[in-house]
């Protein structure tokens, strides 16, 4: 079935009529999704399985990236032989509302003035993003979801699934995630946000010169932005154990000796630049500041009269909680509020806290009792 139809298959893109009617009270139409999907829809489209992804993901969960030729940023968990394995799956995985991979964000095109939305675009949520995403399973015909499987913002999607479609979820996969931000990280992202908008080059959101994406971007912002997030992304073990207070090599000087300058000297701020340098390359600031916003207003509680249990009253399916013992971003208390809300409302839970040295970016990477548990989990509901 998914040989012959158009809509399935990599790199696929579709402008859905709408409208959309967003937290905030307005209506988006149209509503651009691109996504990507793996494996084939089984007659009956009970085998397939949503992976949400995290703030500066995309839909290309296990297909090489377009822009950085990298491999799928969760190869390691979808793909032949893996937990979520398109033999037996079919796979869905669509890059967020508010992004800049080819959903509507504030770098396509505002339809009524024929240039980029920019800052015009209406803040979302991520309960939109899911509407958004619903919207997208019913254009591929399917109903019920196997599972929906998330980490870190892709966790925060994948809980407010089952809080804002009950019916249409038998199983949720949580990695590394929150039911809400926590004054810290509301901060850490404030401190990205005013990087970005302090650059001159933002032009409160019109750099785009009539191209998507293009123009001359505040990319000094937005690298300051991408440093301080990775941070938080990170352990003080494992940037002690990878880094500590090692020297860059430099050819000019002898071995050891410090230059008594601001370039980066040491071999966690070249690391760190790096990664604020190449993510410009592939990501754009003002959708850095659209999802930042929505993950901060995410508080799955007070979308449910303040109860945490009242956002899973309605729902059927079975729940699967992992956190990492040094993600100090998302630390384990989080999950196992989550927990203790899924055991008020009755809902089958399992829940595990697995050892890493790589905090909350643990989930990204090899990690085999992850594997263990996501697979089994999925097999035991199959």
């Amino acid at each position: 079935m998914s040989d012959t139809d158009q809509r399935f298959g990599l790199a696929r893109t579709v402008t859905l009529p709408g409208p959309l009617r967003l937290d905030g009270g307005g209506l988006l139409s149209p509503v651009d999704i691109a996504y990507e999907t793996y494996g084939d829809l089984d007659a009956d489209g009970g085998n397939a399985i949503l992976i949400c992804h995290a703030l500066t993901g995309d839909q290309h969960v296990a297909s090489d990236h377009p822009i950085t030729g990298k491999p799928g940023w969760w190869a390691r968990m979808v793909g032949p032989g893996k937990p979520i394995d398109p033999a037996r799956h079919f796979i869905v995985c669509a890059n967020v509302l508010g992004s800049c991979m080819g959903s509507s964000g504030p770098a396509s095109v505002n339809p009524a003035t024929g240039a980029p939305w920019g800052m015009a675009f209406p803040v979302i949520t991520i309960r939109d993003m899911v509407r958004a995403q619903a919207m997208l399973l019913d254009h591929l015909g399917i109903g019920v979801l196997r599972a929906v499987v998330g980490g870190s913002m892709g966790g925060m999607q994948a809980l407010s699934w089952p809080a804002t479609f009950p019916e249409r979820v038998r199983a949720v996969v949580v990695i590394a995630s929150a039911a809400r931000h926590s004054a810290q990280n509301i901060a850490f992202h404030e401190v990205g946000r005013q990087a970005i908008m302090a650059d001159p080059k933002w032009r409160d959101g019109d750099y785009y010169n009539g191209g998507n994406g293009g123009g001359d971007p505040p990319a000094a912002g937005l690298a300051v932005a991408r440093m301080a997030a990775h941070i938080t992304y990170l352990s003080e073990a494992g940037l002690t154990e990878k880094f500590g207070r090692r020297l860059q090599a430099r050819p000019d000087r002898p071995d050891g000796a410090k230059s008594f300058g601001f370039d980066a000297d040491f071999q966690i701020e070249s690391y760190l630049r790096h990664q604020g340098i190449s993510f410009v390359d592939r990501f754009d600031a003002n959708s850095y500041l659209y999802i930042t916003r929505a993950m901060d207003y995410f508080d799955l509680a007070e979308e449910h009269g303040g109860h945490l249990a009242g956002a899973f009253k309605g729902t059927r399916a079975r729940f699967c909680l992992v956190s990492f013992d040094t993600d100090w971003l998302y630390p384990t208390r989080e999950s196992r509020a989550i927990v203790h809300a899924l055991n008020a409302a009755g809902a089958p839970v399992s829940f595990v806290e697995l050892s890493s040295p790589f905090g909350h970016d643990a989930f990204l990477l090899e990690s085999p009792e992850l594997n263990r548990v996501v697979d089994g989990f999925l097999r035991a509901g199959a």
